[in-house]
């Protein structure tokens, strides 16, 4: 999944742009600058309430086009100038072709705001810190194991000896530490691990605790660790099968949300949510901030204004799929959307 994925040369998003209606999915920043917004006045807010530090760091990871990170930008430095004038901009990226969508993202804000740009987040500068991640964990490389009469054995991918195609395999049996709740669970079970995206919860959580600031995560994924198969392959808007074109589609899995909760807790931090998508935007005021909008749209506009607003809220949309989740101190107040 990591080479597929992140391969220098072949990898999905290391040679291309696969956002938007001509790329292979959409994310909620495409979809409104509604939702941009209401993320950049969350960081604002939070900054205030942990004191106005100057300097804070303003990380995303994984900012895509830069689209959240510009209309947040530009939303929190006409409510909360002091927090534009304070904050200085880290985006974690590792693709060439998303980091230039996000320059040029950014570069109309403000003269002063120039990103710095990571490959990881262990390279950002230590400080006070808000942190935004959208659609990120879930294409962090995860690992599954499956239960089979003589315990817990990994899901390996080799080739079949028919065709030369990729299959899944089995491998060799595992120690029972390396799977969550190994003791329970019957034959052909599967489990899910993502080491990584735990690794980075509880590596936010640490600089958290730290340091100062909080994190929001926005994902879709299960409030609670359960076995099952999420892995799943997107290209052209459609599912795909997960083995047919590595590098060619994009690969994620639910994020485990609990997890993350167990990895930031260890590190000192304190974990909030996770709350649905259409909740926790809701208790941001999006209703109210569509309403601004329509006040001045275009018929064709209120049309893309309201059926935009649907799509991040309803139910039925993104609104229960997707959650919010927060990493803060132990001793600040609950960040916005989570109190």
């Amino acid at each position: 999944m990591a080479e597929a994925l992140g391969h220098p040369r072949y990898g999905y998003y290391t040679c291309r742009d696969p956002l938007g209606s001509d790329g292979d999915f959409i994310t909620a920043p495409e979809i409104s600058q509604m939702f941009g917004e209401l993320i950049g006045l969350w960081c604002a807010a939070v900054w205030q309430a942990i004191g106005g530090p100057d300097p804070v760091n303003l990380v995303e990871l994984g900012p895509g086009r830069g689209t959240l990170i510009a209309d947040g930008l530009r939303a929190s430095a006409r409510t909360v100038p002091e927090f534009a004038n304070a904050l200085r901009l880290h985006l974690v990226e590792t693709s060439p072709v998303l980091r230039d969508r996000q320059r040029r993202a950014v570069a109309p804000i403000r003269p002063r705001i120039r990103p710095a740009w990571h490959r990881s987040l262990s390279s950002v500068p230590r400080s006070p810190a808000l942190m935004v991640a959208n659609e990120f964990f879930d294409a962090l490389p995860v690992r599954q194991y499956v239960r089979a009469t003589d315990g817990w054995r990994e899901r390996m991918v080799g080739l079949s000896p028919d065709d030369g195609r990729f299959r899944f395999v089995s491998g060799p049996v595992v120690a029972p530490d390396e799977v969550p709740a190994a003791d329970a669970g019957g034959e052909g079970d599967l489990v899910e691990v993502c080491q990584d995206g735990n690794a980075t919860a509880e590596a936010i959580g640490e600089r958290v605790a730290s340091d100062g600031g909080a994190a929001l995560i926005i994902d879709y994924g299960h409030p609670r660790s359960a076995p099952g198969d999420t892995l799943q392959a997107v290209r052209r808007h459609a599912f795909d099968d997960v083995l047919d074109r590595p590098g060619e589609a994009d690969l994620t899995h639910h994020v485990d949300f609990e997890a993350l909760a167990r990895a930031a807790t260890a590190a000192g931090a304190r974990p909030y949510g996770p709350v649905p998508q259409g909740v926790f935007l809701g208790r941001l005021g999006i209703e109210h901030r569509a309403a601004n909008l329509l006040r001045s749209a275009t018929p064709e506009q209120a049309v893309d204004i309201r059926a935009a607003l649907r799509r991040l809220v309803h139910p039925r949309e993104m609104g229960d799929l997707f959650k919010a989740f927060a990493i803060a101190r132990p001793d600040d107040p609950p960040p916005p959307g989570f109190d």
